[in-house]
């Protein structure tokens, strides 16, 4: 039996790998997950009262390109978050959460040349595991561009080579970063833009993140794009309920783009994607429309992230999230940090490094970071970040 070399060099997944490094461990204390991003603040109430009202719509097979109202519904929320007129018959399509999107807008739009080359995809380093296999899987090749403290935890696509640039037909970008929480501001945007539109190359804006922030909300590529008089091809931008709503079963997500991309990606979700059943379409279109559970939810993060500042405040390195749910935060080593944070207290963390590959010097610029999650409730949170403080910074 002959099989595709392709995925044959992938590192274990990070949670596989995670079990694999702690599980034949015995925790040392009342197990705290802090390790995936799994919201576990409450939902509306009234969604599984919308889902009952709908259950005929079990019988039925599911528009794939998504109902009327749902789509009306992504269109009417990215005017009232971003000012941006858009057509839900054109810019818009749903997702069966917004991974399945991440990796088939590889499959969709990425050409499989560019100047007679391999095409590359770029992505930041540490980044969401799907950019990789995206690329990987359309035969482009990853390029890791390191998102440290010193470009202020976003990656500078700008700095790269012109023969890398020249090859390049997509980057992939996360605003507010996963994991450091990082906030592209409106000249970041404008800057990867222009670099796009000079090097002929599309921006895959995951912006899954977006509605989970301290103060000001962060700016969204698609106002700048509108902005800056961009191709209105140049952007493909993703979003989801699972964070903004705490709805990760209902794997409602979408993609805007534009008409083009669009009509291509529609295109190949007719064979390949998972429609949402009509119960969850109903039921998300009214979520899309609600705010008042965003804010609610918005308020019990920046709760936490005050939590992390008063008790990790006194950590050298420690800087809190300007948006999302992670704490990244320094250590000598992440693998080690976590196995012992494990065995003394039972605190269950992620090693950064198992977020990120090696850079061109050989270098994982996650390796000397933790990933901490603050989905968990209050007093679990309050409980992990002192166990955390005190067992690897021995700070007060």
């Amino acid at each position: 039996m002959n099989f595709p070399e392709r995925f044959s060099n992938l590192p274990a997944y990070a949670f596989p790998r995670l079990r694999a490094l702690l599980d034949h461990h015995a925790p040392g204390g009342d197990v705290v997950h802090m390790t995936i991003g799994e919201p576990k603040h409450a939902f509306p109430a009234w969604v599984t009262d919308l889902i009952s009202e709908n259950t005929a719509g079990f019988n039925s097979y599911p528009p794939n390109e998504g109902t009327p109202e749902l789509r009306q519904a992504f269109c009417d929320w990215v005017a009232r978050r971003y000012d941006v007129t858009l057509d839900p018959e054109t810019n818009v399509l749903p997702l069966n959460g917004s991974r399945e999107g991440l990796y088939n807008v590889a499959m969709a739009l990425c050409p499989e040349s560019k100047n007679g080359q391999r095409p590359v995809v770029l992505m930041p380093n540490p980044f969401y595991q799907v950019y990789m296999l995206a690329a990987i899987s359309v035969g482009a090749e990853p390029v890791f561009v390191s998102a440290t403290e010193a470009s202020g935890h976003l990656p500078d696509y700008t700095s790269l080579p012109a023969e890398v640039l020249a090859r390049t037909v997509a980057c992939y970008i996360c605003s507010p970063a996963n994991p450091q929480g990082a906030v592209a501001d409106h000249a970041y945007w404008s800057d990867l833009i222009a670099l796009a539109e000079q090097h002929d190359f599309q921006i895959f804006a995951d912006e899954c993140y977006s509605e989970i922030y301290r103060d000001a909300p962060p700016v969204g590529v698609l106002q700048v794009a509108r902005d800056a008089g961009a191709d209105p091809e140049r952007v493909v931008a993703f979003h989801s309920l699972s964070k903004r709503s705490n709805l990760p079963g209902l794997r409602s997500g979408f993609v805007v783009a534009g008409p083009q991309s669009t009509a291509r990606m529609r295109q190949l979700r007719m064979y390949t994607g998972a429609p949402l059943p009509l119960p969850l379409q109903a039921a998300a279109a009214a979520v899309w429309a609600d705010e008042a559970h965003v804010d609610d939810n918005r308020a019990q993060y920046r709760e936490k992230y005050d939590m992390a500042d008063r008790i990790l405040g006194n950590v050298p390195g420690y800087k809190g999230p300007e948006a999302g749910f992670f704490l990244w935060l320094p250590v000598e080593d992440g693998e080690a940090a976590a196995l012992s944070l494990w065995q003394a207290t039972g605190v269950r963390v992620l090693p950064g490094a198992y977020l990120s590959q090696n850079d061109a010097s050989g270098v994982n610029p996650g390796k000397g970071y933790i990933r901490v999650a603050l989905v968990a409730p209050k007093p679990d949170v309050e409980r992990g970040l002192t166990a955390i403080r005190d067992h690897l910074y021995g700070t007060q």
